[in-house]
Parts: C-alpha cells; sequence; structure tokens
C-alpha cells in the first residue's frame, strides 16, 4: 500500500494471480445494455500476473452509429444492471433517450460505499487514446449515478518524460445531492511506468492520491454502493494518419480496498 495505512485493514483484492479473469468480480464488457455483450467484449489476458486491455486495429467501434463520437474501448467493470429491452433503465447513459438494446442479468461483483481504493497501472497511450479508472454509481436507482474518477489520462495531455495531466474528481450526473468537481491535475510521471491511483473516500470527503500524495480533495461525494470501471479507449478521430497500427493498452497491477478499523 503506497497510501494512508494506519489503521486500516484490506477488504478486498484483486492481484490478477491466477490464469483467468475472476468472473465473481469482473463482468469483461463495457455498459453492454447500451448494445450487446457480443458488440461490447473486452480484448483482455492475465500476462504477469497483470490485467492486459488493449485495443487491436481490428477491434471495432462501440456503439457504432449511435455514439455521438466514434470510440473504440475494451474495459471491465465490477457490476452490471439494466432494464428490459427498450427501456431507458442502464448504468452511465451517453445522451438523451437512450434505451436498452439488450437486458443485462443483475450482477453485483464488488460495489463498495466508501474505502480507500487503490489501483496500481500504467498505459500505453497516444494522442488518440486514454486510460480511466472510476467508481460510477450503481444505478439501482436513477440518482445512484454520480461517478468518483480516480484518474483519467489523455494521451493527447502528455508531454513524454516530463508530466501527465491526471483528471480526477466528482462528476455529478444525475444525482442532485453531488456537486460537479473535476479537474486535470499536472503531474510529473510517465503514464507508461507504473504509478498508484487510490481514493480515501469518506461520507464528507474524498481525497485523491497519485503514489501516496494527495493532489485533490472533493467534498459532499456519493455515499451509495459503487462499481468499479477500468478501460481503455481509442478515439479514431484524433488520428494524425500514421497510427492505424497502435495499440493501445492498460495494465493493472492490481486492485485493492482497505476499511478503516
Amino acid at each position: 500500500m503506497s497510501g494512508r495505512s494506519e489503521g486500516l485493514r484490506l477488504a478486498f483484492e484483486d492481484n490478477f494471480d491466477a490464469p483467468e479473469l475472476d468472473r465473481d468480480v469482473w463482468l469483461p464488457h463495457y455498459l453492454p445494455a447500451w448494445s450487446s455483450r457480443a458488440d461490447t467484449a473486452a480484448t483482455y489476458a492475465i500476462d504477469d500476473s497483470c490485467l492486459l486491455l488493449t485495443i487491436p486495429p481490428s477491434q471495432g467501434l462501440w456503439c457504432a452509429g449511435d455514439h455521438k463520437q466514434p470510440l473504440r474501448v475494451s474495459g471491465i467493470q465490477s457490476g452490471n444492471f439494466s432494464g428490459p429491452v427498450g427501456s431507458s433503465i442502464g448504468q452511465q447513459p451517453y445522451r438523451e433517450g437512450l434505451t436498452v438494446r439488450e437486458q443485462q442479468q443483475t450482477f453485483w461483483g464488488w460495489t463498495p460505499d466508501h474505502g480507500y481504493i487503490e489501483i496500481r497501472a500504467r498505459g500505453h497511450v497516444t494522442q488518440r487514446s486514454m486510460v480511466a479508472f472510476w467508481l460510477a454509481g450503481i444505478e439501482d436507482q436513477p440518482h445512484r449515478s454520480a461517478e468518483i474518477c480516480i484518474g483519467e489520462m489523455f494521451g493527447d495531455a502528455v508531454l513524454r518524460g516530463e508530466s501527465t495531466a491526471v483528471g480526477l474528481g466528482l462528476h455529478a450526473f444525475r444525482d442532485p445531492a453531488v456537486t460537479e468537481d473535476f479537474d486535470a491535475v499536472r503531474l510529473a510521471l510517465d503514464v507508461a511506468d507504473f504509478h498508484t491511483y487510490a481514493v480515501d473516500w469518506t461520507s464528507d470527503s474524498v481525497d485523491f492520491l497519485v503514489d501516496g500524495m494527495q493532489v485533490r480533495t472533493c467534498l459532499n461525494p456519493p455515499t451509495y454502493p459503487m462499481q468499479l470501471m477500468i478501460a481503455v479507449f481509442d478515439f479514431p478521430e484524433k488520428s494524425d494518419g500514421t497510427d492505424a497500427d497502435a495499440v493501445p493498452a492498460l495494465i493493472v497491477d492490481y486492485v485493492r480496498e482497505y476499511q478503516r478499523q
């Protein structure tokens, strides 16, 4: 643990040591209700005690023809929920009027509602890709929709060998009790190297830490169950014409949750 260890006990851990992804915890799809499981399957592997998420050149668009900005994504999530086909009940809708295309079986793998949560990861990004990990409200009730962004890093905000802009904070979305409070903090780190990204989340506030250093604090965070989303994204429209063979990747060493004793 690279952050605040005093008075904390380990409550959850995935070191990705097993030969296969733990399907009791993770779903290897990205928001499949708005598309289908077949079309949202992550490209991933477990290798050298790490989760490796990649987007090969052959991988298709996510929600092709409907998502305004074309994107490709490989992601996993620790919960999943939707209403029936044709309903608007689903997680993280990306536009007004969106309806479920494939009803999802309710799945709560790991859904903390507070604690010290830490992820150790590194990424390979170009100007057209990004990596991210965030806690998202499970949306079993419509207002449980806010987000705690632990970290997001766009390749076009990376200064090679110098610094990376790390997005951190709260997104309120459809939760009137949460105030939008998000910023990109430029830190002297290389996204291609392993770093630890963490949140110390209580009912009153959430501190954001990178490599054990507190970089932001937000007040009045959501206090309901949330699922962890881990993903790598590619935005084809950002191509410079020379990157057709690029394979963006996110490599995760571990995910841990600590609770105060």
